[in-house]
């Protein structure tokens, strides 16, 4: 009489995100050792992320540069995107027009020059009700900060079209500063005001400008907080943040916090975290309720519980963390950006140097704090959402949108292995028989299945091509496939495979083309063979 097939089963393969951190020996089922190009959907699935498309046309002006800024600032008259890249300031999306910088009367132009492309941009409008005219505000490290708004022969006269002057050309300044040399690499705009911070050699003040208007740094209700006698160690200011009528003040190893920052006359200090703070500027992400930041240590949300006064940080990149923190290593801070993408509930974080993302799902999060994590192997200087929710990334010579599945007619390589697992027999040799898949989406797409015994990584594989399936002969429902504008179920596509061990790896690696893919099931039969 034959034996009998024992099998094992991963009805949501990789639902719990990759996890480097444990030990692979004693990894829960349910945990990816590779996610590459991966994201968890909204149904537990681990699938294919999406690729990016140009928005604009070759631009001779900015070349074969990447697109490190992009900015959507919303008008009344019609939203306008602002990129860098090249040295150079942009307009417009399927063209890019290169922004000069004009003079205070806007006669000419300035002879203004760009040394680098990490701008820090945000929005808030001059005045307010039915007199409110948009203005965005351009923060750079040794840059004379910038106003874009409706360029007249005198400061707000809200007259002509939209351009680029010197924030001290048409507004005012704080004491003991000119317009070449206030230079402040962090802008925010909250409660009514711009806030400006980390200015060379003066690394621990906040200016705040008048109430509704971002370029009066001088009278009105302007002012400053400096930090020195709350964080004496000369710990320098390296992101804001806004959260409810909290200031948030990130500096490298603190965080320091006011509350009633909506009422500047009341403003007062809340609460200083002390031991961590934030390292990258452009990682500081509102998500909702929280903010997301990248530290010295990894990924961190500050959650804050204002009745119990305390500011709890949980560690999102916990089962990711020691890679994320050699990834570091080897970026420069300024190139790190971070995105949150409501549409796609997750939290992007980019390493452009080394071409990889960690993106971090924030529908919910895991027993131990952390959100479930996958990787992007793709280079992505700069992310923007726009107010249509379109995931806007800055690419090599492009503004890319999210969205479709290849990256510029390119394909690229979705990767899920497995944790290691032994039946709950680690001491009996299991011989491989077959392996069961079933795939959402794919039709023609290419798939490698890898297998490996016993924690070595000399993997075995097989190939084929996913082919068409009736729809109608599996149930719709049970499988989550209303979604898929082309969705086709593969039921229980069975491979031979071969070789034994006491614990088994399995990995399958598709090349994306054009086609949405996400793993359903796994089923993995074996024989059992003699105890160890």
């Amino acid at each position: 009489m034959a034996e009998q097939l024992t099998t094992a089963s991963v009805a949501a393969p990789g639902f719990l995100g990759l996890n480097t951190q444990d030990s692979g020996v004693t990894l829960e089922s349910g945990y990816a050792t590779v996610a590459e190009n991966c994201v968890i959907d909204k149904f537990g699935r681990i699938g294919a992320r999406k690729g990016w498309t140009p928005v604009n046309s070759t631009s001779t002006d900015l070349g074969s540069n990447p697109v490190q800024t992009i900015f959507e600032l919303v008008k009344a008259d019609g939203n306008v995107v602002l990129s860098a890249g090249n040295n150079k300031l942009f307009s417009g999306t399927t063209s890019l027009t290169q922004l000069a910088v004009r003079n205070s009367d806007n006669s000419g132009n300035l002879s203004y020059t760009i040394a680098d492309n990490h701008w820090q941009i945000v929005a808030q409008p001059y005045s307010s009700g039915i007199g409110a005219s948009a203005h965005a505000f351009l923060a750079q490290a040794g840059q004379a900060t910038l106003v874009y708004h409706k360029l007249g022969t005198t400061a707000h006269a809200h007259t002509g079209s939209y351009g680029l002057q010197r924030l001290g050309d048409i507004g005012s300044l704080p004491s003991g500063y000119s317009t070449t040399t206030f230079t402040p690499n962090v802008a925010l705009a909250a409660f009514g005001r711009v806030w400006y911070a980390d200015i060379a050699a003066d690394n621990q003040t906040v200016y705040f400008s008048d109430l509704n208007d971002g370029t009066k740094l001088t009278g009105g209700t302007s002012g400053f907080l400096n930090i020195a006698d709350i964080v004496p160690e000369g710990d320098p200011i390296v992101a804001l943040a806004a959260h409810n009528s909290f200031l948030v003040i990130f500096c490298k190893q603190n965080i320091v916090i006011y509350q009633n920052a909506d009422d500047i006359t009341n403003i007062r200090l809340s609460d200083q975290i002390k031991g961590i703070g934030c390292v990258a500027r452009d990682s500081v992400v509102t998500i909702g309720t929280d903010l997301v930041f990248l530290s010295s240590t990894g990924v961190r949300s500050l959650l804050r519980t204002i009745q119990e006064k305390s500011a709890p940080l949980r560690d999102i990149s916990a089962n990711v963390r020691d890679d994320v923190v050699e990834t570091l290593s080897d970026e420069q801070v300024k190139n790190i950006k971070g995105v949150y993408s409501e549409k796609d509930a997750f939290y992007a974080l980019s390493f452009p140097t080394m071409s990889i993302l960690y993106v971090f799902d924030v529908r919910s999060q895991l027993p131990n704090g952390a959100a479930r994590a996958t990787t992007w192997r793709l280079k992505v200087n700069s992310f923007n959402v726009t107010a249509a929710k379109l995931l806007y990334l800055g690419m090599t010579g492009y503004i890319g949108n999210y969205g479709g599945y290849s990256d510029n007619s390119s394909t690229y390589r979705f990767k899920y292995y497995t944790n290691w697992f032994d039946f709950n027999q680690p001491t009996v040799t299991k011989i491989l028989k077959k392996i069961g898949l079933t795939f959402i989406g794919g039709n023609g797409l290419d798939v490698s299945i890898k297998w490996a015994f016993d924690y070595a990584l000399a993997y075995q594989s097989t190939s084929y091509t996913l082919g068409t399936e009736a729809i109608s002969e599996y149930g719709i429902a049970e499988y989550n496939i209303g979604e898929y504008t082309a969705g086709v179920v593969f039921d229980n596509q069975k491979t031979q495979l071969g070789g034994s061990g006491s614990a088994i790896q399995l990995g399958v690696e598709v090349v994306i083309e054009n086609a949405e893919l996400s793993v359903q099931k796994m089923d993995c039969y074996v024989k059992q063979g003699k105890v160890r």
